[in-house]
């Protein structure tokens, strides 16, 4: 681990300085964060089944830690989208307390994923898993607020996604237009006007224009006010709870899933932030960072919290390049819990319900889906797999089975990927086989070029050795130039090959097998040193000297 892998950002770019400004146009920066993060806080607080002021706390600590403590210049932190299903999943099944003890486990996981480098390792995670399972919570998310934006009173609505929507056919008479109007007013407003002004954080203002709207005609629509009462600043207490066995084991698998979602989006959006003002983030020290906001977090009250890679991106957009933007953005959201909560109680469940249906839709990536549906059949069912397990079961048994198909997958395509072929030669004479690149030698000896690792799912593919062979070959090369490893299922076989040709009173010879590979070779009494050589030439000629002192005659 370098000597930076695991200092937060902030930290080095303080000590280099940082311009004056460039600290102006952070503070700008930040404030306009700060008013995009607000109205999504809430949205995903509430939508997740906790109260709307857990989504601010949320946004304000985890994102001051991760702005303070990350290892990226821009990233900035909060409650997210992806969180919903399974903040939400916790929710019902643990009670909140659940949800407390699930995410202070998963912020200790982050931590020592940090400790342990694997911030570089989650880069080999499978665009097609990442794909399925956020198609699918962008499907969830935009499922939960059909009832509010339609405006539809459902006493005991489902949880499940089937019951959800046959509960949502069933009510379709008693749709509240006004619902309707302010749901598509905010949609329109989100969607149709940033193509006039992107500067502009139009969430904000389609929240404050359907809440004046709302307010002043007395529209007969739910706002946060009559769904959840008072909203006001309180003082966050420190939450106790106990962790035992039991409740290690029950919460495990939660905790497991809010982790990798959480570690995942936050590098995701590290990696689009740098594509984006050409930095480069420290992944490590970013994972630490999000373990530390998610250790805190439900010692306050607060729900899980990751990098959000559209708030960052509009950091990036309004001139932040530093930390300060992201401390700004939580000072700000600060200011507006101490002083303005009253006034949030206005805002209607129907305008939440469409900025939701937007993220959702942009969560959705619905050409991406469309296109890795093309690509392939076997990554085709990986992702449909996952898609449909997330939507109609939750992501703590998606994940785990979404990441064992992937390792099918990837098994599946390494084992195909292995190529044993005899060496193309063709007749000199009656006595040799001519090649092009050893020359001459004696056609009781057979070549074989073995290409991609030998492991446990490519292993079989060496019995078609045997399968190619006749009487007349007294000496087998194996050409182990192109094998980068071996493990022991491969060993395995190759012994068993071994002893199947020596009782057929044919020898064998490796050439080109790597030191790690000619090491295990010897160690497992496979082969004798003096039949491990390192060219194909030297094999060529051990060959022919080995079928003279056998005194084979050559027909």
């Amino acid at each position: 681990m370098s000597s930076n892998e695991i200092v937060p950002k902030l930290f080095t770019l303080l000590k280099k300085g940082i311009p004056k400004q460039q600290i102006f146009s952070d503070i700008i920066s930040g404030i306009i964060v700060g008013i995009i993060a607000l109205p999504l806080a809430i949205a995903f607080a509430i939508a997740s089944g906790v109260t709307p002021e857990k989504g601010i706390i949320t946004a304000i600590v985890g994102g001051l830690i991760i702005s303070i403590f990350g290892g990226s210049r821009v990233q900035i932190g909060g409650p997210t989208g992806a969180f919903i299903v399974i903040v939400f999943s916790i929710v019902m099944k643990h009670g909140l307390n659940g949800l407390y003890i699930a995410t202070f486990m998963a912020g200790i996981i982050l931590v020592i994923m940090g400790l342990l480098k694997l911030g570089s390792l989650l880069k080999f995670i499978p665009q097609t898993l990442i794909t399925g399972f956020t198609s699918a919570i962008a499907v969830i998310i935009f499922t939960t607020q059909i009832s509010d934006f339609l405006g539809l009173e459902i006493p005991h609505l489902p949880s499940e996604f089937i019951g959800k929507w046959t509960a949502y056919f069933y009510h379709l008479e008693f749709i509240n237009y006004w619902s309707l109007m302010i749901s598509l007013m905010t949609i329109l407003i989100i969607v149709v006007l940033p193509k006039i002004s992107s500067k502009i954080p139009w969430a904000f203002v389609a929240i404050l224009a359907t809440s004046l709207i709302v307010y002043a005609f007395k529209l007969p629509i739910d706002t946060i006010y009559t769904r959840f009462g008072n909203i006001a600043f309180a003082m966050p207490k420190l939450m106790f709870f106990t962790i035992n066995l039991d409740v290690l084991k029950e919460l495990f698998v939660p905790a497991i899933s809010i982790a990798i979602l959480g570690s995942l989006e936050s590098l995701l959006s590290a990696v689009v932030a740098d594509s984006m003002i050409g930095g480069k983030h420290r992944s490590n020290m970013e994972l630490i960072a999000q373990g530390a906001a998610n250790i805190v977090l439900p010692l306050i009250g607060g729900i899980p919290a990751t990098g959000a890679i559209a708030r960052t991106a509009a950091n990036i957009k309004n001139g932040g390049r530093t930390p300060i933007a992201g401390i700004v953005h939580a000072l700000f959201l600060l200011c507006v819990y101490l002083f303005a909560m009253p006034v949030i109680k206005y805002i209607p469940m129907a305008t939440l319900a469409g900025v939701l249906m937007v993220v959702a839709w942009n969560m959705s990536e619905a050409k991406v889906f469309i296109n890795s549906l093309k690509i392939d059949f076997y990554e085709t069912v990986v992702l449909l797999t996952t898609f449909i397990l997330t939507i109609l079961t939750d992501l703590t048994i998606a994940i785990p089975i979404g990441f064992v198909l992937a390792i099918i997958l990837f098994m599946k395509r390494m084992a195909d990927s292995i190529e044993i072929t005899p060496l193309l030669s063709t007749k000199a004479d009656d006595d040799t086989i001519f090649s092009q690149e050893i020359g001459k030698y004696s056609k009781n000896i057979m070549i074989f070029e073995l290409n991609g690792p030998m492991f446990f799912g490519s292993a079989h593919s060496l019995l078609s050795i045997n399968k190619t062979m006749n009487s007349n070959y007294r000496i087998i090369i194996l050409r182990f130039r192109y094998v980068p490893i071996m493990d022991t299922s491969a060993l395995s076989r190759l012994n068993s090959l071994v002893k199947d040709l020596r009782k057929t009173n044919c020898d064998i010879l490796i050439s080109g097998a790597n030191e790690k590979i000619e090491k295990k070779l010897l160690q497992n009494h496979i082969l004798e040193k003096e039949e491990i050589v390192k060219t194909i030439n030297e094999a060529v000629n051990k060959a022919e000297i080995m079928i003279k002192n056998k005194a084979i005659l050559v027909k």
